[in-house]
């Protein structure tokens, strides 16, 4: 009898350790909550950014207004993502907005090809000689953004705009290598010549041409394919 009781617990005890080991691995859940993710405060050191800073990080707050928290969000990103616009720019996203303040947390910078400057009343961390005065000129205003905390606190009766970041010389030559399929990424080159870039894998009179060469090699794939599956019936 007693045989029989040891031997049926080691059967058990087996049991529970094979289940056990099958039993995949919880997450702590109080640890992970306890990761905070931080954000990204500005180094600036011109006074007047890190009172403004300190200014819409109160508004951001004390308001639950959703235009004072991105305000403070963009004073606190870094210079590449402060991307500058230019006026012909504005003047096409504030057609048709009269009345309404355009408010651009970077630089607004002067276009030539603008002949005939809008009236406009435009908020921005900075402007170049040339765009401020056509902005007087046209009978605008240019305002600073604790200027903008006073007329609006909240945010009622703006327009807030953003520079293309992704405009910038060096974007051209992010993503798939230069020279892959279906690949617009600009290579690091010296000069555009006869010389560079051009060899093989560029143009079919050298070797192949990637793109065709893909593409062909990919037809002569299925060609083989289908004569399999006829073949099978």
């Amino acid at each position: 009898f007693w045989l029989k009781v040891i031997l049926a617990q080691r059967l058990q005890q087996r049991v529970l350790v094979g289940l056990i080991s099958k039993v995949k691995k919880g997450v702590d859940i109080e640890a992970v909550s306890r990761h905070k993710a931080k954000m990204r405060l500005n180094k600036s050191e011109n006074p007047y950014v890190k009172l403004l800073c300190r200014l819409y990080k109160f508004l951001a707050r004390r308001t639950d207004s959703k235009f004072n928290k991105v305000i403070y969000k963009r004073l606190n990103m870094t210079r590449k993502n402060k991307a500058p616009m230019s006026m012909q720019k504005l003047a096409s996203l504030m057609q048709g907005k009269d009345g309404k303040t355009a408010v651009v947390v970077g630089t607004i910078t002067d276009d030539k090809r603008l002949y005939e400057v809008p009236k406009m009343s435009v908020c921005a961390l900075r402007f170049t000689e040339t765009a401020r005065a056509a902005i007087v000129k046209a009978g605008g205003e240019c305002l600073t953004f604790d200027k903008l905390a006073l007329r609006s606190p909240l945010g009622k009766g703006t327009v807030l705009l953003r520079g293309a970041t992704k405009a910038r010389e060096t974007e051209r030559h992010f993503g798939k290598a230069p020279g892959v399929p279906h690949s617009t990424t600009a290579p690091h080159v010296r000069s555009k010549g006869r010389k560079f870039e051009k060899a093989r894998g560029r143009r079919r009179s050298r070797g192949y041409k990637a793109e065709q060469h893909v593409v062909s090699f990919c037809a002569w794939h299925l060609d083989l394919l289908g004569e399999w599956q006829k073949k099978r019936g």
